[in-house]
């Protein structure tokens, strides 16, 4: 990995959903979920992350979660809802990274468990202050967020090339 680009990627899980009759895919937000999307990006905001690209997945809880957090931020990112992320594995998640062009810096992903906390776990070849401990002990819970630091290309994403630098969750 080229060591003169730094990067960031957010992690964002979708906030809570509801169990209506519907399919997976077109779960809701629940109340508590539409409540905690917005704080999620008054987080970001807060803490100066403003991602230029941010990989959606198409369910429906992940689309709300990204509608509702979107407007908090500074300015929007480009957006672009990806099949790919549904249900996506660890594999399946590097992939996606490691397609994104050269030209975005710092990218969000927003998805699902367990593949965004896999993820996570497995970029983080270490961590900032206690990040990893606390991401560690409580999972990742609806709307939590890893954001991680990395250089050199997409491409070169893989297990452990990245550092935790933060870890948020809504309910801390």
């Amino acid at each position: 990995m080229s060591v003169d680009v730094p990067r960031r990627i957010v992690l964002l899980r979708h906030a809570k959903a509801d169990w209506p009759q519907v399919s997976d895919h077109d779960r809701p937000l629940a109340d508590r979920g539409r409540k905690d999307a917005p704080v999620a990006g008054r987080w970001l905001a807060g803490a100066g992350v403003s991602p230029e690209l941010t990989l959606c997945s198409t369910a429906t809880r992940c689309r709300e979660t990204w509608k509702l957090t979107a407007p908090e931020l500074s300015r929007r990112p480009k957006t672009v809802y990806d099949d790919r992320l549904y249900e996506a594995s660890l594999g399946e998640l590097i992939a996606v990274i490691n397609g994104v062009d050269d030209a975005i810096r710092d990218l969000m992903l927003v998805g699902h468990n367990p593949g965004i906390q896999a993820l996570a776990d497995a970029l983080s070849g270490e961590g900032e202050g206690d990040a990893l401990a606390r991401m560690n002990r409580s999972g990742f819970p609806t709307s939590a967020m890893a954001v991680l630091s990395l250089t050199g290309d997409w491409k070169s994403v893989e297990h452990g090339s990245a550092r935790l630098v933060a870890f948020w969750t809504p309910h801390e």
